[in-house]
């Protein structure tokens, strides 16, 4: 094995080979409209669509002013990635607060760390995709969804122990973790598959590890329960926190735990022995019939006047490590990153900025590098 580059694609290759749907992907990533692409290229806004649906192609001249008007370089525009087959849509936890644009920007950052991983498949192998297959009534109520987190919390071996890091457990478990760019801050945590691996994306802005790892469980509840179902529904939204909130703290072990009376030293106990927040703690207390209405109030009341981060820091937050693990490995091996960048198509600062969304020393990331 060796890190040698490949020369660059010339224009007029790419061109032949042109695949219309990345310049949909690199136009999503870069957050670009159709008509100011047109007009940085000199080409209508009607001819990047026919581009993109491939109904035209581009020539050299036209793919060369793509490439350098997208940050890509030109040979990412040649078929040899197609896209990954996504069943299902991605599970975004607000479709109001964020717009498409948004979103688009999010899952297109999402094929583009999967062309990472692909890459990098080929030199490593990977954690193997080990998720329990649950079987939820439909329509499932909230038993149901008890169950399923039981179920699964037995399937991954953790008796009535709390979950050590759950974003270690997702990576074990074959799934890519990796913290999406600044510039999707507003786009909160999401689960999506690519091709024959599901990926989580966390919101690093929410540097806090109680709520981070109740996010990495959410969303392992959408990838267990919600396989073809149509994401955006609140129902959906509530049963992913419920079997989030089961799975990091099951309700059997949990009501014996919790104090009889408002006590936050004990909760504060149970906040660093289970990893999930004061706040979570005191709407379980209420919603297992330990705390009366009463009770609850009070303690939500008080836990709005201490305002956020809430009291008792955990730390800091979950990250992923894998995939910056594999390329470590990998440039011992003398497969440098920049070799991941070429083989990917991709620019180098491109590379490095997905490899820095999975690695444990998350630097801050470079969004417009090229």
């Amino acid at each position: 094995m060796t890190g040698r580059l490949r020369p660059p694609v010339p224009a007029a290759a790419a061109a032949a080979a042109f695949a219309p749907h990345t310049l949909a992907l690199a136009r999503r990533w870069r957050r670009m409209r159709k008509n100011e692409l047109a007009r940085q290229i000199g080409v209508t806004a009607a001819a990047v669509s026919q581009y993109e649906l491939g109904q035209a192609r581009p020539s050299a001249a036209v793919l060369a002013r793509l490439a350098l008007a997208l940050s890509m370089p030109v040979d990412f525009f040649a078929a040899g990635f197609p896209p990954p087959v996504t069943p299902g849509q991605a599970h975004f936890r607000s479709l109001r607060t964020t717009s498409q644009a948004e979103r688009d920007q999010a899952e297109a950052f999402g094929e583009i760390a999967w062309r990472v991983v692909e890459v990098i498949e080929r030199h490593l192998r990977l954690p193997p995709l080990r998720l329990p297959q649950l079987d939820l009534a439909e329509p499932a109520g909230a038993d149901d969804v008890r169950v399923a987190a039981a179920t699964a919390r037995k399937s991954f071996g953790l008796a009535a122990a709390p979950v050590p890091h759950m974003v270690r457990l997702l990576e074990a478990s074959g799934v890519i973790v990796l913290a999406l760019p600044d510039v999707s801050e507003r786009v909160d945590a999401f689960s999506h598959w690519y091709g024959q691996r599901p990926f989580v994306f966390l919101n690093p802005a929410k540097d806090d590890k109680a709520r981070s790892r109740m996010d990495a469980a959410h969303e392992l509840g959408h990838l267990l329960m919600h396989h073809d179902a149509e994401p955006g529904s609140q129902l959906l939204e509530r049963q992913a926190t419920a079997f989030a909130s089961e799975f990091l703290a099951p309700s059997a072990v949990l009501r014996d735990e919790l104090p009889a009376r408002l006590d936050f030293d004990r909760l504060h106990e149970l906040k660093r022995r289970w990893g999930i927040s004061l706040k979570a703690l005191v709407y379980r207390g209420h919603d297992l019939g330990v705390y009366r209405e009463h009770t609850y109030r009070r303690g939500m009341g008080l836990l709005a006047q201490w305002g956020y981060p809430e009291p008792g820091d955990l730390g800091p937050r979950e990250t992923p490590s894998l995939l910056g693990k594999a390329v470590d490995l990998l440039d011992q091996q003398q497969v440098p990153i920049e070799s991941l960048a070429t083989w990917a198509a991709l620019p180098q600062g491109l590379a490095r900025t997905v490899v820095a969304a999975a690695t444990e020393r998350l630097p801050e990331l470079d969004l417009t590098a090229d």
